[in-house]
């Protein structure tokens, strides 16, 4: 039995979701009596959010499905500025047209999960330049400054860490802490807005937006953070042997975010089913009690219905077919992540290590050369031993391509242009 009367507390806390509140009692009693605005912020260092991010996406997913409504906060002003929490360095200033850019991007990625619009529980896209970049700075020292403690903003974790490593936090980034606050008490101002969500290394900043709202006379305001999530080895969600697993499809193929979750360590099956899936819990408990060789047939619904989500069904179900053909049938499929080389180049040979470090399986001749002593590469679906060989026209199959094999789930084929 839940012991949250409202059903989105509930929702999030049976699928894993709550890592703190700030006032439980008073945020279930909000969520079950009324329809209650929440937000959570978004930075725009890069044209795509990845895997890492999608935990925050699923709360505003629920969020709007259990009757609320889901604000997507674009860092468009914050993003001048770059949040230090937990860095070891300063982030890299981006230019105005650059944050622009990558908000246009990133934003392609929402409406998968949410529903926008103007009725009173539609999702709003919002950015925090509409207020951020027009403040006068006297007047926002004098009226929002004045309610900050540099003593208590020096104890939180996210500045300590960088201040006991004895690495500098500039006055920059130190105001990041102060615009983010605001933005609780801008967006409470302007939409109603009582609940902040985030990460758990969050918990600081959005704490300092409740008081700033308390201090500045807007109602009561919560905060609630999610657990940062490792997998079950440690390693960060989000990232994959060849670099970040991005959500936008000209980042990564969708048969690429598929293989990314089919490859889930079985320990994480059954806790990333309730965290990125929207089956009934009923169905994942009883996925969940599969093991053995059924562990891999429920790590493929697992990444269908992940993909599913950000790419929608048809596309799930191809990278699974896709799969299929390549794994169990040996298949050069044309829906494989596909690198197009000039003829004229593939005609003159390229070297085997040189081809598959440029069609992204490797990060450097070294890498690939330990992969080939391994046995672990494949042209065609014939096993390499030579590091040494030359790739060229000859080696184009019957579909005109050459298809790439590192290991049985990394493949790529090589197209001329």
């Amino acid at each position: 039995m839940s012991k949250f009367k409202s059903e989105f507390l509930h929702t999030l806390s049976e699928r894993g979701f709550i890592h703190q509140i700030s006032d439980e009692s008073g945020l279930d009693d909000l969520l079950h009596k009324e329809t209650v605005t929440a937000y959570i912020g978004f930075d725009p260092t890069a044209p795509s959010l990845h895997a890492g991010g999608l935990i925050q996406i699923m709360m505003l997913h629920w969020l709007q499905k259990t009757g609320h409504r889901a604000i997507s906060l674009m860092g468009g002003g914050t993003g001048m500025v770059g949040d230090p929490s937990f860095k070891d360095e300063a982030r890299q200033l981006m230019t105005v047209d650059t944050i622009a850019d990558n908000i246009a991007s990133i934003k392609k990625v929402f409406s998968s999960y949410l529903t926008y619009g103007d009725g009173p529980k539609d999702a709003l896209m919002i950015n925090n330049a509409d207020w951020l970049a027009g403040i006068n700075y006297l007047e926002f020292l004098r009226d929002v400054g004045r309610h900050f403690s540099v003593n208590r903003m020096l104890s939180f974790d996210s500045v300590k860490t960088r201040l006991d490593r004895e690495q500098s936090l500039s006055f920059l980034e130190f105001n990041y802490m102060i615009l983010q606050a605001y933005d609780f008490v801008e967006l409470n101002k302007r939409y109603g807005t009582r609940l902040q969500m985030g990460g758990s290394d969050q918990w600081g900043n959005i704490i300092n937006g409740i008081d700033l709202g308390h201090r500045m006379g807007t109602p009561q305001l919560y905060a609630l953070t999610s657990p940062l999530l490792t997998t079950s080895s440690g390693a960060k969600m989000g990232k994959s042997v060849n670099g970040a697993v991005w959500l936008n499809a000209d980042m990564l193929s969708a048969y690429d975010f598929w293989q990314y979750w089919r490859n889930t360590e079985d320990a994480d099956v059954g806790r990333f089913l309730k965290l990125y899936t929207t089956l009934p819990m009923d169905e994942i408990a009883r996925l969940s009690t599969l093991g053995g060789s059924e562990i891999n047939e429920v790590k493929k619904i697992l990444a269908t219905e992940i993909t599913a989500l950000l790419h929608g069904r048809a596309a799930a179900e191809q990278a699974a077919e896709t799969a299929r053909k390549v794994f169990e049938e040996g298949a050069a499929d044309s829906n494989l992540p596909t690198v197009t080389l000039p003829a004229a180049e593939i005609e003159a040979g390229i070297g085997l290590l040189g081809l598959f470090v440029k069609a992204g399986l490797a990060a450097s001749n070294g890498e690939m050369r330990r992969h080939v002593q391994g046995g672990a590469v494949r042209i065609n679906d014939e096993p390499v031993s030579d590091e040494k060989r030359v790739i060229g026209s000859a080696d184009l199959n019957a579909d005109q391509v050459i298809k790439l094999s590192l290991g049985k789930k990394k493949h790529v084929l090589v197209k001329p242009a």
